[in-house]
């Protein structure tokens, strides 16, 4: 049976679990993802943001770590990169599986819980991506130490870790602002919190049918996110704020870290 309304009981506020993001992502939600994302919309905004930074690493074989309905899949598969697709949710790998094969490409998927990834995965990449805020939906510490563990582990010895996140410091201390640019570009569609505090942002999405889906993920503060990339192991990490390595004239919406496995002495 295909589920297609999301449960979280009779107080959404109170549901804080990694877990739950496989009740989140319902057929009838996944379906509509991509006028969230609006792939032309996010092409324009990120440009070849990622791809570059691969090449300049020089890497070539890349693990897209929360590939959702596929867009950084196929953009890197459109740019000659060897590709695996994971995703924790089996409804998001079906939908990228059909966008990439409309898109010309067959997408190699792996259907995956980041805690236990390298029990499912064979061999070691040169870059995993994490990308779209799908870190936040870790709400356990030990999740995220553990997952970042996965990360590292399925990572050769030169490998390079992308992870994003949104801008949390700037919702918790200053409110939500969003310049709707870059991420979830979407004209028509809403995408803001309706409840943010240290340990929850539920972030509501509204489509122009009227219908309206929720997320509740863990606002992640950036410093807190780059001090444990270097306490599992990671040796340098670079963060970007919208595509650009300065952003302090304007806070962005988005947060990108380049953690490098290298070992430096």
């Amino acid at each position: 049976m295909t589920q297609t309304k999301q449960q979280y009981g009779k107080n959404p506020i109170e549901v804080r679990e990694t877990d739950h993001y496989q009740m989140e992502y319902v057929h009838s939600f996944v379906e509509k993802w991509d006028e969230l994302i609006d792939w032309k919309a996010r092409a324009q905004g990120e440009k070849d943001f990622f791809i570059k930074i691969l090449q300049e690493y020089n890497k070539k074989k890349v693990l897209d770590a929360a590939t959702g309905t596929g867009y950084h899949s196929v953009q890197l598969l459109n740019a000659g990169f060897n590709v695996v697709s994971v995703d924790g949710s089996p409804v998001m790998l079906a939908k990228a599986f059909e966008n990439a094969k409309d898109h010309g490409h067959i997408l190699r998927t792996v259907h995956a819980d980041w805690r236990w990834l390298n029990r499912d995965l064979y061999g070691r990449y040169d870059a995993v991506i994490c990308l779209g805020n799908s870190f936040t939906h870790l709400f356990d510490e030990n999740d995220r130490r553990k997952t970042l563990a996965e990360f590292y582990s399925a990572l050769k010895h030169d490998g390079v870790l992308i992870l994003d996140q949104r801008n949390y410091d700037s919702i918790l201390d200053h409110g939500f602002s969003s310049k709707h640019t870059y991420y979830y570009a979407g004209e028509n569609v809403k995408a803001e919190p309706e409840h943010v505090d240290e340990g929850l942002a539920r972030f509501r999405y509204e489509f122009p049918d009227q219908s309206e889906y929720h997320l509740n993920m863990f606002p992640l503060r950036k410093d807190y996110v780059r001090n444990l990339l270097s306490e599992v192991g990671f040796q340098k990490v670079t963060t970007y704020g919208d595509f650009q390595e300065t952003y302090q004239s304007e806070e962005p919406d988005f947060f990108i870290h380049v953690a490098e496995k290298a070992y430096q002495p």
